[in-house]
């Protein structure tokens, strides 16, 4: 099943592609610093696919352990995902807010990736993230 959406401003598109429906998922909402201020939930699955089109320039933010990049909105600041090169693929998250006009979500879980070592947060990333593909546009 697929699921479109965008950033605020619709100059950063997103396509979840996902083995079942979008609603099954459990939104994950990262109790760090960053992650509050900009209000993020987060979806994957280790069986989907996230394609992100960026129609103006992205912005690579790196925080915490900085191994995994934030994907932001130039225009508009918002987060659109989370990225990080595993095992010779992007894999990451996407910003679960940008579905939830459209689409009614779980309840978040809380998560604390912060208590986590960084191999810990390699190994739990390459478990629950899916594949991302970008496209300039």
């Amino acid at each position: 099943m697929k699921y479109s959406s965008s950033c605020q401003c619709a100059k950063v598109g997103v396509v979840l592609s996902l083995p079942h429906s979008i609603e099954r998922l459990e939104p994950r909402k990262c109790d760090c610093d960053f992650c509050k201020s900009h209000e993020l939930i987060y979806l994957s699955e280790p069986d989907g696919e996230l394609s992100i089109e960026a129609h103006g320039a992205l912005k690579q933010l790196k925080q915490g352990s900085e191994q995994a990049t934030f994907w932001q909105c130039r225009s508009c600041n918002q987060i659109v995902a989370v990225t990080m090169a595993l095992d010779g693929q992007i894999k990451g998250a996407v910003n679960g807010n940008l579905f939830t006009k459209n689409w009614r979500l779980k309840n978040s879980v809380i998560v604390s990736p912060k208590t986590l070592s960084p191999e810990k947060k390699r190994d739990r990333w390459a478990t629950a993230w899916l594949n991302v593909n970008f496209n300039a546009g």
